[in-house]
């Protein structure tokens, strides 16, 4: 069955957040290094050092998610629910992939402030 407009629509969305996301987080974690480097003990350093890698994991855990999704949409025996189950699976992870990619803008803007 070929994959609804619509879920192909969220599917690119997703994509393209998550390349967003993943931009962001590398740049979080090469903004924290050098400050961890400095200060190797603090724990606020290193929680934020833990949230971009965190960060990079989510990612790639999403975009699995998303593949295991269009898999269960391609089998030729796919039923109507079959796709609103995936379309709502989706929905909800772009809704958690967009607070990611806030919280880590949110925390760049503040590195960025302190250089």
């Amino acid at each position: 069955m070929p994959i609804p407009s619509e879920i192909q629509a969220l599917i690119e969305r997703l994509n393209q957040e998550l390349a967003e996301t993943e931009t962001d987080a590398t740049q979080g974690l090469n903004l924290v290094r050098p400050i961890l480097s400095q200060f190797p003990d603090n724990a606020r350093i290193i929680q934020l050092f833990a949230f971009f890698n965190n960060g990079l994991l989510f990612v790639e855990i999403s975009r699995r998610r998303i593949q295991t999704s269009v898999e269960r949409l391609e089998v030729p025996d796919a039923t109507a629910a079959d796709i609103e189950d995936v379309g709502e699976e989706l929905g909800t992870l772009l809704g958690r992939v967009i607070e990611a990619k806030i919280s880590g803008r949110q925390i760049i803007s503040i590195l960025e402030s302190l250089q």
